[in-house]
C-alpha cells in the first residue's frame, strides 16, 4: 500500500521563522546560562530570570523540539552544543552571533527573496551590504567574533610560524584571524585592512589580545587602498563571496602583487560541492549572497582555484573544517 504524503513538511518549514525567534529569545533572555546554573524547571527558570512561568515552559518546549533543550520528568537540560555554544559562562560561547544573523537587515531582506530572485541580486539601495561604510559590518564586526574564533585558531596554528612574518588581513571586521596570529607568533606584525568604523572594533579586540602594538590598520575600500608590499601572508576570510568572478580575480592581482615571492594567501569560504546541494550550510549560504549583494555567490573550490590561478597564483590546497568551512592556501 502506497504511503500517503503529508504537507507537514511544508507546513513546518513555512513556519520554520518561528523556531528561529524561540531560539533567539531564549538567548536574549539568556536560559541556556540559566539552565546551565542549575534552574530545571519552568518555575525555577522563570524566578532566576524574572519571566512568567508560562512563557517560559512555552519557549523551552519549543526549543526542545529542536533538540537544544532535553526535557525530562518536567525538568529542562542543555544538549551539548547548546550547553557549549549558548550558556554564557562557556569560553566557546557564540550567543552574540544571534544579534547579527536575526537582525533587521538579514531578515527583511529574505522576507523581500522573491523580489531578488526576479532581479537577480539585492532589492536593497546600491550594491546591498557591500555598499561604502555600510554600518550593517559594524554589527557583523560585534557580534560575529565568537563564531570566527575556532577557524582563526585553525589558520593561526597552521600558518603563523615562527620568526618575522608581515600579515596583511583583508576586510578584516573583528580582527580575530590576524589577532589569532599576532598571539600565536611574537613577532608578526598584522595590518588590517576595512572601513575605519569596523577597524574601531577590531583594534579593540587587538587591545583585549594584548597584540595592539602589533597591529596596524589601513581605513578604506580593499579595492582602492594601497596595501604595500612583501607580505609573507594575506588573509582573505569571508569576503570573496560578495563579488563576481572577474572583480574578484582583479582583486586577487592585486593581492598577488602585495606578496612577497613565496607568500601565501588564505581563504576562509563556505564551499559547497560541484552538486551546489551539499552539503547543508556550503549549499544555503548562496541565497544570503542573492539577497544582500548585486552579484555575490557561494563558491566552490573548483571556481575558486580558478580565480586565483586566473590571477596569477601557482596552486591552492583546500582543508574542510567541521564547521563545513573551507580554509584554502594559495601559494604566489
Amino acid at each position: 500500500m502506497a504511503t500517503a504524503l503529508s504537507p507537514m513538511r511544508i507546513f513546518e518549514t513555512l513556519r520554520a521563522y518561528q523556531q528561529t525567534a524561540a531560539l533567539r529569545a531564549a538567548i536574549q533572555l539568556d536560559i541556556f546560562t540559566a539552565i546551565g546554573e542549575g534552574a530545571g524547571t519552568a518555575a525555577e527558570i522563570a524566578a532566576k530570570r524574572g519571566l512568567s512561568e508560562r512563557g517560559v515552559r512555552i519557549l523551552c518546549d519549543t526549543i526542545a523540539t529542536d533538540g537544544f533543550l532535553i526535557k525530562s520528568d518536567g525538568r529542562y537540560s542543555c544538549a551539548e552544543d547548546a550547553a557549549l555554544f549558548l550558556d554564557r559562562r562557556s569560553p566557546a560561547c557564540l550567543a552574540s552571533v544571534a544579534e547579527f544573523l536575526c537582525s533587521a537587515e538579514n531578515v527583511n531582506g529574505s522576507l523581500s527573496l522573491a523580489d531578488s530572485v526576479r532581479k537577480g541580486g539585492t532589492v536593497e539601495l546600491g550594491q546591498g551590504s557591500v555598499e561604502p561604510d555600510n554600518p550593517f559590518w559594524v554589527l557583523f564586526a560585534r557580534a560575529m567574533a565568537p563564531m570566527m574564533a575556532m577557524p582563526a585558531r585553525t589558520i593561526a596554528e597552521q600558518m603563523a610560524g615562527t620568526g618575522p612574518l608581515k600579515v596583511l588581513d583583508i576586510a578584516a571586521g573583528h580582527g580575530v584571524f590576524g589577532i589569532a596570529i599576532a598571539r600565536k607568533n611574537p613577532q608578526a606584525e598584522i595590518t588590517a585592512v576595512d572601513w575605519a568604523a569596523v577597524l574601531e572594533v577590531a583594534r579593540e579586540n587587538a587591545v583585549k589580545a594584548g597584540v595592539s602594538k602589533r597591529f596596524h590598520t589601513i581605513p578604506g575600500s580593499a579595492f582602492d587602498v594601497a596595501f604595500g608590499v612583501d607580505y609573507d601572508l594575506v588573509l582573505i576570510a569571508n569576503f570573496l563571496h560578495h563579488f563576481d568572478p572577474p572583480t574578484n580575480e582583479r582583486f586577487l592581482r592585486k593581492v598577488h602583487a602585495a606578496l612577497k615571492p613565496g607568500g601565501k594567501a588564505v581563504t576562509l569560504e563556505f564551499c559547497p560541492n560541484d552538486d551546489r546541494v551539499t552539503p547543508l550550510t556550503p549549499a544555503r549560504f548562496a541565497i544570503t549572497m542573492l539577497q544582500s549583494t548585486a552579484h555575490g555567490d557561494a563558491y566552490t573550490f573548483r571556481d575558486l582555484d580558478s580565480m586565483f590561478r586566473n590571477a596569477g597564483f601557482v596552486s591552492s590546497e583546500r582543508q574542510v573544517l567541521p564547521s563545513e568551512q573551507s580554509v584554502i592556501v594559495s601559494s604566489k
